[in-house]
């Protein structure tokens, strides 16, 4: 199977798993609940293997996942930010930038933007970092004609690991700001009505 006949089975299955995943509060959560499913889940799942190859491009430097009919993109947050800052770093503007610029390109998607941190610090710190830094990354897209309607941000400090917290490589990669990509309700009509191109 290809990306595409994956995300097909995946929506098709993801009814039962979403109500799972949902209450965590995670990427893919979201992903899995956004799923559709059926004839108009490939057709989602095309469209977003278009939109994931054109990130992958512009940004190499981040991980891009196509998940079901969605898409997960991860920023280390040493790519973004100086540790213990919340302030963009020159190069972090460059590739915000480019995904900027795909995201305008295509318009009818939700993007979810959470922040997280590794262990180091204080749980409330932590919690109050990784707010400022999913807002910094919301903030900049919007400022780069993303309409910040499409955007919805949680931050979740240190309470959502993907790694053990247990060595210095791991903790950058629990660093991070993550990105969930998802079909609005104007793309999954379209796909509904086989009009998506």
């Amino acid at each position: 199977m290809n990306k595409t006949q994956k995300g097909t089975a995946i929506g098709a299955a993801a009814g039962g798993v979403a109500g799972a995943l949902i209450g965590k509060g995670s990427i893919w959560g979201t992903l899995a609940g956004a799923a559709v499913g059926g004839t108009a889940g490939y057709l989602i799942g095309h469209h977003m293997d278009k939109q994931a190859q054109e990130i992958k491009q512009a940004v190499p430097d981040a991980k891009v996942e196509r998940v079901g009919e969605g898409i997960d993109m991860t920023f280390n947050s040493g790519l973004l930010f100086q540790i213990n800052s919340s302030v963009l770093s020159e190069a972090a503007k460059v590739n915000l930038t480019k995904v900027a610029n795909v995201f305008v390109k295509y318009p009818e998607t939700n993007i979810l933007i959470e922040g997280h941190t590794d262990n180091t610090g204080t749980p409330e710190y932590n919690m109050e970092l990784s707010k400022k830094r999913a807002y910094a990354v919301s903030d900049f897209l919007t400022g780069k004609g993303v309409n910040s309607a499409r955007m919805d941000i949680k931050w979740y400090g240190e309470s959502q690991p993907k790694y053990p917290n247990d060595n210095e490589s791991n903790r950058a990669l629990n660093r991070r700001v993550e990105l969930a990509i998802t079909a609005n309700d104007q793309m999954k009509q379209k796909a509904q009505q086989g009009s998506l191109n």
